[in-house]
């Protein structure tokens, strides 16, 4: 815990990188690998529900189904998977909801947060990565990790052509082929 709590400090700032046998989560994608820290002293209800459903395969073959360049992209819904769609890509989840966890974490460039309703408490297995800071966001939404390599796959990410509801105009560029979560540092 105690590389967890050094991970951010008073200012919200974030540790650049996790300490040797901490778990990230590897993301291939269609246009890369994106690495994620987590801070679970800030988040630790989102942190294990994203740990838990990726070690179910959960994310596999879903995609970033909203991406807009200079804030954020966003994936994790399970109706972006062709086999699972049932209802329109950013209406799936997992089934549950995760409470809200306030923290001070400020959603810049990297920042892994919480996608939700206008519930506080309606977020899910959605998730967003941010492209670019965002300060109306802080303390509205709940961060819970970083990307520690592979923000240039988030770059081809949100530049890829989208649509009048920011989908990726071919969502399969921009799908997530797997998520694991392994120990630091990645092999």
């Amino acid at each position: 815990m105690a590389a967890a709590t050094s991970a951010v400090s008073a200012s919200g700032t974030v540790q650049a990188k996790p300490k040797d046998g901490d778990e990230v989560a590897v993301m291939e994608t269609t246009q890369g690998r994106i690495v994620l820290m987590f801070y679970p002293t800030k988040a630790p209800k989102h942190v294990e529900s994203f740990k838990t459903l990726a070690k179910k395969g959960f994310f596999d073959n879903t995609a970033f189904h909203r991406v807009i360049p200079g804030f954020m992209i966003q994936g994790g819904d399970p109706y972006s998977d062709p086999k699972r769609a049932a209802g329109p890509p950013g209406t799936g989840g997992p089934g549950y909801t995760v409470k809200a966890e306030p923290n001070d974490i400020k959603h810049v460039r990297g920042i892994l947060s919480a996608a939700r309703s206008q519930d506080r408490d309606s977020a899910g297995s959605q998730f967003f990565i941010m492209h670019a800071a965002y300060p109306s966001l802080d303390g509205e939404y709940d961060p819970y990790g970083k990307v520690v390599s592979g923000m240039e796959v988030v770059d081809k990410i949100v530049a890829l052509p989208r649509d009048g509801n920011d989908m990726p105009t071919s969502i399969d560029q921009a799908r997530v082929k797997s998520v694991r979560i392994v120990k630091w540092p990645v092999k």
